[in-house]
C-alpha cells in the first residue's frame, strides 16, 4: 500500500492521527517526500523502526514530534521470546535508547502473557497496516489537545487507552 492509501484507510475508520514508521533497512532515500505528499486531515508522524541487535535482532519505532521524541520497543510477541528473555533484551535495550513505551500487541491483536508483564513502561496498543486488513484492529485513544508532541507526552506517561476491533 502507497503511504497515501494507508493514509486514506485510516482516516475511513475515524483515526486522528498515524505514525508512518517504515524499517530503516528498507527506507529509499527520498522516503520522507513520499510522506510529505500524503494529503489528510489527520496529525501524521514520522519515524524510523529501527532495527537494534540485542541477542537477536528486534525493532524501536523512533517517532518524531514537534520538539519531543517517542521510543517504541515494537511487536515484542512477535520475536518468540519467553517473557524472561524478553525481559532481558528489555535491560539491555534501556541501555541503547530512552525508551518510553512498549507494544504488546501483534499485528493488532492481543498477547494476554505480554500484556501482564511487569515493566516500567507503558505497554501500547498497535496494528499492522501493510495491508489493507491489518488497518483497524487496535489504537490508542487518548483526551489530550490535538498536536504531535502533547500526543506523544500522554504515550509516555501512560495516559491513554488501548482499544481493540471486536
Amino acid at each position: 500500500m502507497s503511504p497515501q492509501e494507508v493514509a486514506d484507510a485510516y482516516e475511513s475508520k475515524g483515526y486522528d492521527f498515524i505514525a508512518f514508521t517504515d524499517h530503516d533497512y528498507l527506507l529509499k532515500p527520498n522516503y520522507m517526500d513520499l510522506y510529505r505528499q500524503v494529503r489528510t486531515n489527520m496529525i501524521v508522524f514520522y519515524g524510523i523502526e529501527l532495527s537494534v541487535f540485542v541477542n537477536g535482532n528486534i525493532h524501536v519505532a523512533k517517532i518524531e514530534g514537534d520538539r519531543e521524541r517517542l521510543h517504541i520497543f515494537n511487536h515484542i510477541s512477535e520475536y518468540d521470546f519467553t517473557p524472561q528473555q524478553l525481559l532481558v533484551r528489555l535491560e539491555q535495550l534501556e541501555k541503547m535508547y530512552p525508551l518510553d513505551a512498549v507494544e504488546t500487541t501483534k499485528k493488532g491483536f492481543r498477547d494476554a502473557v505480554f500484556e501482564s508483564l511487569d515493566i516500567a513502561y507503558p505497554k501500547i496498543a498497535s496494528d499492522d497496516s501493510h495491508t489493507l486488513t491489518g488497518i483497524g484492529r487496535a489504537w490508542v485513544e487518548l483526551d489530550v489537545k490535538r498536536d504531535k508532541d502533547s500526543i506523544i507526552n500522554a504515550i509516555r506517561k501512560g495516559e491513554f487507552w488501548n482499544c481493540y476491533l471486536g
